[in-house]
């Protein structure tokens, strides 16, 4: 019977039909190998698969795709900005004061700045790089004089 079913398993072109025990060891220590290999090989496929579902893994294969995407660097930056002149802006306001009326003002100035400053990021950016720009202009002319 362990004949007839290797017979069948082994492509007919690479090896004739067993018939001693000789060939029948052979065959076997054949598909030993083979076996061996492609566990090896499932092994290996295992192994990376659940690298590749490990949360870390994912968190940092989604952070990489994130960082290469354009334009979420300077997103990111822009909500930054917007988030920390609204908290400024509430802390101009409120500073240490304990009375409700001026924290709820603080809160609505805070919200209304960060709401400001990334909707119109670009006009912002723009009068920064002006700004910049005179700001220079001027260190020049005082160092040339």
């Amino acid at each position: 019977m362990l004949i007839i079913l290797l017979n069948s398993y082994l492509n007919k072109e690479d090896m004739e039909k067993i018939a001693s025990t000789t060939e029948l060891k052979k065959a076997i220590q054949l598909l030993e190998v083979e076996q061996r290999a492609q566990g090896a090989e499932l092994k290996e496929q295992y192994v990376n698969a659940y690298k590749s579902f490990n949360p870390i893994s994912l968190l940092t294969s989604t952070l990489k795709g994130a960082v290469t995407s354009p334009g979420i660097i300077e997103n990111i930056v822009v909500g930054g900005v917007g988030l920390l002149s609204g908290y400024l802006t509430r802390k101009i306001v409120v500073g240490a004061s304990s009375n409700i009326f001026r924290k709820l003002i603080g809160t609505a100035l805070q919200f209304g700045t960060t709401t400001a400053v990334t909707q119109n990021s670009e006009t912002i950016k723009s009068a920064g790089q002006l700004l910049y720009k005179l700001f220079m202009k001027k260190k020049k002319d005082r160092n040339h004089e």
